[in-house]
């Protein structure tokens, strides 16, 4: 006889669309109780729904004797249910050192890598992780906090493409009674009761204060957000896809080319639409969705309001630049590097500094990185850095927008803290700096404040204060990532 549990997450699956008829689902499974638990409501399910179950267990080789006797438990119980098991083991250590990721991140790389293969391999259909409510709570703090925007508020949808999670409707508390009343043991991950993870610390300690000293249905209304944000968020990738239609042009036959977003049009959409078609010109562009921020978008749409010629470089080698019918985005080519001795697009233009982000010097092989350091607080003169080529500023000193470029007539910097003021061409001349060099030094410009010459000066009027609030670090490094300490 089918539980209530199992009737209501097959409501739940068919609401959603999850499973069809044929599909072969590869589901994970870990040891723990969600995901034993998952294992047997597809069990419960398979026959009346029509589909075959399969298991993918990944042992990450961190915790040693105990993560050999989770395997050994997944395959018996697999062996148990009729089950066909497959176990990967992932050296996650190795991962993480070689692409530089959190242990966190290594593992979820490690799990969704083993699962492709069993689609690749053994023909799986449909991908079952053990998610629940909590979980998406979790989540939906953790994307609020990192400042992903609408879209991190949707949480972890049931369904996204081949991946798919039945037990979201379940509370952890749900899972475990399921369990209990049918006498199903599982195995506890030690490493689930520490602090060391982000996501472990939401939800040891702010989810439990948020329940008992603000409202004890936290979890639910978090879950009925993200409800909320997926539906604004389709609704908002609908208009995207309209606007995309009229606003970009695409040349089929360069594909260097890129987008070209139409000025009038583009003015004509909302800000929120117009700001996620720049973000989806941009990913389209770069091929990822990281690393493209705010700050990011809003720079790009400053471009509209320039002359032309005016560029930005963004990061993955993006390269944003105002054209006479609007902006146009695409890679950065080699045609971009300078002619005939001199940095082409820094001696007559300017280009935009990403804050926070990294731009590429066109024709140098230098990047400039800007970032606000993390707890700077109000320093000594001792620990504010002194390379030449890392700086600290003052960013609220900034009148306009930060630009790297070579010199223009008019340029000058602060000397001292009373505000006096020298010419750069003065600082040239007085510095013996060859006439060729001067036209080819990169300088940082707010304006015509000159606010570092790289390697040489910066103006005393951006220098870290008592009194300041916020802490731009600016850092040139080579594109290689061999970093210059002069």
């Amino acid at each position: 006889m089918m539980r209530s549990e199992e009737r209501e997450i097959e409501k739940y699956i068919k609401a959603y669309g999850m499973i069809d008829e044929g599909d072969i689902v590869a589901a994970g499974v870990s040891g723990g109780a969600d995901s034993v638990c998952l294992l047997f409501v597809l069990c419960a399910l398979r026959e009346s729904l029509g589909f075959e179950v399969r298991v993918c267990h990944v042992n990450h080789g961190l915790r040693g004797v105990d993560a050999d006797a989770d395997e050994r438990y997944v395959e018996e119980l697999c062996e148990a249910l009729g089950v066909p098991c497959r176990v990967f083991h992932k050296d996650v250590e190795l991962i993480t050192r070689k692409r530089k990721q959190s242990t966190e991140e290594a593992g979820r790389t490690a799990r969704r890598e083993a699962f492709e293969e069993m689609c690749r391999e053994e023909g799986c259909t449909k991908i079952a992780t053990a998610h629940h409510r909590e979980d998406n709570a979790e989540t939906v703090l953790l994307n609020a906090a990192r400042g992903t925007g609408i879209k991190g508020l949707c949480g972890i949808r049931p369904v996204r493409g081949k991946w798919i999670r039945p037990l979201l409707l379940f509370t952890r508390e749900q899972i475990e009674e399921y369990l209990g009343r049918q006498g199903i043991l599982w195995k506890e991950d030690h490493t689930n009761q520490e602090d060391c993870y982000t996501r472990n610390r939401i939800r040891h300690h702010i989810l439990p204060m948020l329940e008992e000293q603000v409202n004890a249905g936290v979890v639910k209304h978090l879950d009925e957000l993200s409800r909320q944000a997926r539906q604004v968020w389709d609704y908002l990738e609908q208009g995207v896809d309209q606007a995309w239609e009229r606003c970009v042009h695409t040349d089929d036959t360069d594909e260097d080319a890129g987008f070209e977003i139409g000025k009038e049009m583009f003015a004509q959409e909302m800000p929120a639409v117009q700001n996620q078609l720049l973000k989806r010109c941009i990913e389209q562009v770069s091929g990822s969705e990281r690393d493209v921020s705010s700050a990011h978008i809003s720079a790009v749409r400053e471009l509209f309001e320039l002359q032309t010629g005016r560029y930005l470089c963004l990061p993955d080698k993006v390269r944003a630049e105002r054209t006479y019918q609007g902006v146009r985005i695409r890679r950065r080519l080699s045609g971009d590097a300078p002619e005939n001795g001199r940095m082409r697009g820094l001696s007559e233009q300017e280009v935009l500094l990403c804050i926070p982000g990294e731009t590429a010097i066109p024709g140098t092989g230098l990047v400039i990185q800007c970032s606000f350091p993390e707890n700077a607080g109000v320093l000594g003169a001792e620990e504010i850095p002194q390379k030449s080529y890392t700086k600290w500023i003052d960013y609220d000193i900034i009148k306009n927008r930060l630009s790297v470029r070579t010199r223009r007539s008019g340029d000058f910097f602060t000397v001292d803290q009373k505000g006096s003021r020298k010419k750069l061409k003065e600082y040239f001349i007085n510095e013996k700096i060859p006439q060729k060099e001067r036209n080819m030094l990169p300088l940082i410009a707010d304006g015509s404040h000159v606010v570092w010459i790289p390697g040489r000066r910066m103006s005393a009027a951006y220098q870290v204060r008592n009194d300041t609030k916020r802490i731009l670090e600016i850092k040139i490094t080579e594109e290689k990532q061999n970093g210059r300490e002069d």
